[in-house]
């Protein structure tokens, strides 16, 4: 009865995390009209560094030397090059394209843990990644005749997929508490957002129009809701129990961005979304079958 109660607390905690990122690529693209993809960026960072300081004051959470070190590389992945790379992604694209694109992630961290990490892939394995490509080039491709799509801000959605399965490589190879290691790259990377800001002449004034979204992404795609996903998995008796509730995200992301931003979303990012999904479900799938 205590498993069930606790699974029943994951599931809604899962599901309010899946909420909270649904959002994120809306809050990514109305910000983007009051501000520069490095503003955002900055903004979102150090509202999250905030976030974290006080996950950490209520859970009493002490900072270790490690802690420390680590977050000077881990903040230079994320958040200062992963989100300027993926906010310059979304400000050359339609919302729904980068979001599609950028969900490409799992699959290319998949790949990278062949090499970094030692797994195996087996035929339906390499089908999956093979079918989930194959959804972004049909994306990309059938997407044109409906949006102006441009090659550069694409291979920064692309890029963006990289940057991000390499961040989550270093990260489970960290042993600190999430908490911990999530607030020193966060302040690492404000200060790296910041440094690159005075270098390049940024504009640091903020437009009204810009808060409701910044504090949106600070709080929620970049700050709390990494906390409360990870406390989900913590309290389900099986991760299966809420991880399979992330592939709930894009969808949702879909309806927010027709609704909020506008976009017609085209039957072409409907069925290239579809693939991509697809193809990490069979890769998902064959690692069970292949154990």
């Amino acid at each position: 009865m205590i498993i069930m109660k606790s699974d029943r607390s994951a599931v809604l905690l899962a599901l309010a995390s899946v909420m909270c990122w649904s959002g994120a690529a809306t809050a990514f693209k109305k910000a983007l009209l009051f501000g520069s993809p490095w503003l955002v960026v900055f903004a979102g960072s150090v509202i999250s560094t905030i976030v974290f300081a006080a996950a950490l004051a209520v859970g009493r959470t002490r900072i270790r030397r490690d802690d420390v070190i680590s977050g000077l590389y881990l903040g230079f992945m994320n958040p200062f090059l992963y989100y300027l790379v993926l906010l310059n992604a979304y400000h050359g694209l339609p919302a729904q394209i980068a979001m599609v694109v950028n969900y490409l992630w799992p699959v290319v961290l998949v790949l990278l843990s062949v090499p970094l990490l030692g797994q195996k892939l087996n035929m339906k394995g390499l089908a999956g990644i093979f079918l989930s490509f194959a959804g972004v080039a049909f994306l990309a491709l059938m997407g044109r005749s409906t949006f102006e799509i441009s090659a550069t801000p694409l291979i920064l959605a692309f890029a963006s997929t990289l940057i991000w399965a390499v961040y989550w490589v270093l990260k489970t190879r960290n042993k600190g508490k999430t908490t911990a290691v999530l607030f020193t790259g966060f302040v690492s990377g404000s200060i790296y957002l910041f440094v690159y800001g005075l270098a390049t002449g940024r504009e640091f004034t903020l437009h009204s129009g810009i808060l409701p979204w910044v504090l949106y992404i600070g709080i929620f795609e970049m700050g709390l809701t990494y906390i409360m996903w990870n406390t989900a998995l913590k309290w389900a008796s099986s991760a299966a129990a809420v991880s399979g509730m992330i592939f709930l995200t894009p969808f949702l992301a879909l309806v927010l961005i027709g609704l909020v931003v506008g976009e017609k979303i085209a039957l072409s990012t409907v069925t290239g979304l579809l693939l991509v999904v697809a193809g990490i479900l069979i890769e998902r799938w064959s690692r069970k079958s292949f154990s």
